[in-house]
């Protein structure tokens, strides 16, 4: 048996065919998280790929946004599956169950770490030693504590607090468990690139949920001792889970699984550990024979982690309800007018804990509320039936030139007086090729003596000349092809004169005082008085500070006059 958990940062990850990269990874159950997928936009091609059955939880509050999935091999198809850790997303026969103590949690709370997609449960059957045991696998992707929303690590923390409700009762219910995903926290500091340059590194309320929840070889000691001290032990938590990959690498340095792409350090390995794979500790020292990370698989900015168990699974005939092959728009039925018509409860809004965003609030509690403005809006402005909406159009005469405004007027060229019979349409018709040779003529610098105008009317047509000559015509010396291409050539020059002076392009980057090599040029994102403004820095990929082929320490900012 052998399991995979992957977060592959987006379901688009896999562009060279899913069942193709599903196939690579050569394993039984493969867990991915943040699939970035909602319901309404998951295909056929990504939820039923032949050899496999897949369980899917989705975002309910934001589109594009978490998401896990739980591919399992044909020969691993489990006996149970359900969404979620509360069991509130669950109304189906094929459930887990052992749901744990929800006490400490208010129903909102309940609702809100549910609703953002962040959990599936599959339960399979296996042999171990010619017996017949059960084993919970919970693919998870945990919550991530922004700095900026104070809301969201207590919402992290709370959901940690309900998987190990979770896990510990399906434990008590008599079945083994595995949990593996994204946990978005780093254990030790040799799980971290840089921890020297965190402060409390240990003083983390994520490191230290960890430290409760895992099992570890020196809680045997504690255990006996305690024994011995007194006869009561219920006083100490001892965690009832193992980290694998530590288990069978207690002291790999450098071994990480999630890197920064905007810095590129996945090139110096300048990363963390924060992707696992838990067990119970009896499954763990009786059936694991493996464990490691991927960083060889590219195509996400984290890496797979593997295990193999020696237990062999035995495969449920049928798959559950919650398999995607009986998703309505799967299944091959046709469908009812009656599906597309569903009455939704709009609920109040109500103000709920500081556990997310307050649009995230809004969206999770009511998801569709956040459209019903605009439609209503719309609704409003939208014509009665059976009348068309007449459309003006303003101008229907060409704009013309942006560079025209920042011209002089040019005067018109006049027929001679003493021409006889000119017709007005001719002359009406001669005054654009008048104005294009002043224009031209202003536009070479000076003033030639014999500039003539070439005009398709008839030869009665003049021009005065610039020299004073008077009143004689004169045959065309110069091709209109000609004239033609030195107007435009004029124009194009003065055009990108004036676009130049008025758009500048970025500064000249400077070279790095310890490479000699030219900087890259960024902006600062975050909220703050320096907002906005750029910066150079080495343009080489971010890595630990003795490291020579990183990043060093060059900065400078742009110059506003620059």
């Amino acid at each position: 048996m052998k399991l995979v958990t992957w977060n592959i940062n987006g379901i688009r990850t896999f562009k060279s065919g899913i069942k193709k990269a599903l196939d690579s990874l050569d394993a039984d159950i493969i867990c991915v998280q943040e699939t970035k997928v909602t319901r309404d936009l998951l295909d056929e091609r990504t939820a039923i790929v032949d050899g496999y059955n897949s369980y899917f939880s989705y975002s309910r509050g934001r589109s594009g946004y978490s998401g896990v999935a739980t591919y399992c091999r044909d020969n691993a198809t489990p006996s149970a599956a359900e969404e979620g850790l509360t069991g509130l997303l669950t109304n189906h026969e094929g459930a887990v169950g052992c749901y744990g103590d929800h006490r400490d949690f208010s129903s909102e709370e309940l609702q809100l770490l549910d609703n953002e997609g962040r959990a599936v449960i599959t339960q399979h059957k296996i042999m171990c030693q010619d017996t017949e045991q059960t084993v919970t696998v919970i693919n998870v992707y945990c919550p991530r504590a922004d700095p900026d929303k104070p809301e969201r690590k207590q919402f992290k923390l709370q959901f940690y607090k309900l998987l190990q409700c979770r896990a510990e009762a399906l434990l008590k219910g008599g079945s083994h468990v595995i949990i593996l995903g994204d946990v978005n926290t780093s254990h030790q500091q040799i799980d971290h690139c840089d921890p020297r340059d965190m402060e409390d590194f240990a003083e983390n309320p994520g490191r230290k949920w960890l430290n409760s929840f895992l099992y570890s070889s020196a809680q045997e000691e504690e255990e006996e001792e305690h024994l011995k001290e007194s006869e009561t032990t219920n006083c100490v938590q001892m965690g009832k889970f193992i980290d694998i990959f530590r288990y069978f690498h207690p002291t790999r340095t450098n071994a990480f699984t999630c890197w920064s792409t905007l810095t590129g350090a996945r090139q110096t390995n300048y990363g963390t550990r924060i992707d696992y794979i838990f067990a119970d500790h009896r499954l763990a020292q009786e059936q694991f024979s493996g464990a490691d990370i991927m960083p060889e698989v590219e195509g996400s900015d984290h890496c797979p982690v593997w295990a193999h168990l020696k237990c062999s699974l035995l495969p449920c005939s049928k798959p559950p309800p919650l398999c995607t092959r009986y998703l309505p728009e799967f299944a091959g039925k046709q469908q009812k007018l009656s599906r597309f018509l569903v009455k939704v409860d709009q609920k109040s809004k109500e103000a709920l804990p500081g556990s997310q965003e307050e649009e995230e609030k809004r969206e999770n509690m009511n998801p569709f509320c956040g459209d019903s403005k605009k439609r209503s809006s719309a609704s409003e402005s939208t014509a009665p039936k059976g009348k068309k909406s007449k459309t003006t159009n303003t101008s229907s005469k060409p704009r013309g030139n942006l560079l025209s405004f920042f011209k002089p007027k040019l005067t018109d060229v006049k027929p001679c007086e003493n021409t006889p019979g000119l017709d007005p349409f001719i002359s009406s018709h001669s005054k654009p090729k008048a104005s294009a040779t002043s224009e031209l003529r202003s536009g070479m610098g000076g003033t030639t003596e014999h500039t003539e105008l070439v005009v398709d009317a008839p030869s009665q047509l003049c021009t005065s000349s610039a020299a004073g000559e008077t009143g004689s015509a004169v045959k065309a010396k110069q091709p209109a092809s000609r004239l033609t291409e030195g107007q435009s050539d004029v124009k194009k020059g003065a055009s990108s004169v004036f676009w130049k002076s008025v758009l500048h392009g970025p500064p000249p980057a400077p070279c790095c005082k310890v490479h000699r090599e030219p900087c890259v040029l960024r902006t600062v994102k975050k909220d703050g008085p320096n907002m906005g403004k750029q910066f150079f820095v080495c343009g080489r990929p971010q890595g630990h500070a003795s490291n020579p082929e990183a990043r060093c320490n060059f900065f400078m900012w742009v110059d506003k006059g620059k």
